[in-house]
């Protein structure tokens, strides 16, 4: 769900910046422009929507890793076709960004053609915010399942170690005259960069989120990072997790049952997988009468009698899509502390920094 920084002081960036900035730190980094203009526009996407753990701030980990050499800033993923509705993509440990841009426009290709579009990544690395690649897929006149794999979090329902990782599951369907429908969902209690933002920014957490490295419920975010997190559902949000791996792990030939590599650990590639599909909406209808019935699913969800003390209803990724209108005009709030961090990679590579909003 989209959210606001704390009330610590808010410097404000325009999303046309932002982008300029990520990619000049990209390029100064070595990623060619084609790949530093898609990395940065699914960043700047995310921070848009108020996901704002996926988005520009993940600029100095991913910097990181590629000065680590676990990361290969110049890799050019390629594609190999199965069957006509079928593809897999080898990322070759480029940015996941890349990888999934070229899978989901080889999904969405076939899907016109066919119907149905299905591409498996291996061998990528985290690509950020799910939504973006629904958005995709959504821009193209498409339904979308968007599936990947993530480094260990969770714990299997029963267990206490970290196995299974915090792996959104995502789609989409276009709409007609309402806003599409955009679902971005981890399976944990709360997405664990929120956990990383809270302890980059001082801040405690809900203690129901995690648990500490001696299975106690904890607020310190520090200690959540040495603990698990807190599947949602319990045994629902694990089995979810479980079915990540299953497609995006054991399907693609990338990493899986708690082998892909943590984000910030410097020490090998992540071998994350992605399972990508995309899906005709005119398939059994007329495409105005598809979007006709999404219409009319909206208005029936927005518009139902709501329980006490709601003043509104809002469909599946309507709230990032008002906060998105919201940030395009005011600008995307950042605190001190990120710009500081965003502008000494700057520094490093000699690019231009964050320019702020004079408020």
């Amino acid at each position: 769900m989209a959210e606001e920084p704390s009330d610590a002081q808010k410097y404000y960036v325009r999303p046309e910046d932002a982008e300029g900035y990520a990619k000049g730190i990209l390029q100064g980094n070595g990623v060619p422009l084609g790949n530093a203009d898609i990395v940065a526009k699914c960043l700047v996407a995310a921070d848009l929507r108020g996901v704002d753990t996926h988005g520009v701030n993940r600029i100095p980990s991913y910097m990181a890793r590629i000065r680590q050499g676990v990361l290969d800033a110049r890799a050019q993923p390629t594609l190999h076709e199965v069957t006509p509705v079928v593809a897999q993509v080898d990322a070759h440990n480029a940015f996941g960004f890349v990888a999934a841009h070229m899978g989901m426009a080889k999904a969405v290709e076939m899907a016109k053609i066919y119907g149905i579009g299905m591409v498996g990544v291996k061998h990528s690395n985290h690509f950020g915010m799910s939504a973006w690649l629904v958005q995709q897929a959504i821009d193209a006149g498409m339904m979308s399942l968007v599936f990947t794999n993530s480094s260990p979090a969770l714990p299997v329902w029963g267990g206490k170690e970290k196995l299974m990782g915090v792996s959104p599951i995502a789609c989409g369907a276009p709409g007609g005259k309402e806003k599409p429908f955009i679902l971005d969902m981890a399976p944990s209690v709360a997405a664990r960069g929120k956990i990383y933002k809270a302890k980059r920014r001082g801040e405690k957490i809900p203690a129901d989120w995690a648990l500490d490295a001696e299975g106690r419920q904890t607020d310190d975010p520090a200690a959540a990072l040495e603990g698990v997190m807190l599947p949602m559902g319990g045994p629902k949000g694990s089995a979810l997790s479980i079915m990540m791996d299953v497609f995006s792990g054991v399907l693609s030939g990338s990493a899986f049952a708690g082998h892909v590599t943590n984000p910030y650990d410097p020490s090998k590639p992540a071998d994350v997988g992605h399972f990508l599909v995309a899906i005709k909406p005119d398939l059994f209808m007329s495409l105005e009468d598809f979007k006709g019935r999404m219409d009319y699913l909206s208005q029936r969800c927005v518009g139902c009698e709501k329980m006490a003390g709601v003043d509104r209803i809002y469909f599946p990724g309507e709230i990032e899509q008002l906060t998105e209108e919201t940030r395009r005009r005011d600008g995307i709030p950042y605190v001190e502390a990120e710009i500081n961090a965003l502008n000494d990679e700057a520094e490093r590579v000699g690019s231009a920094k964050l320019k702020v909003v004079e408020q």
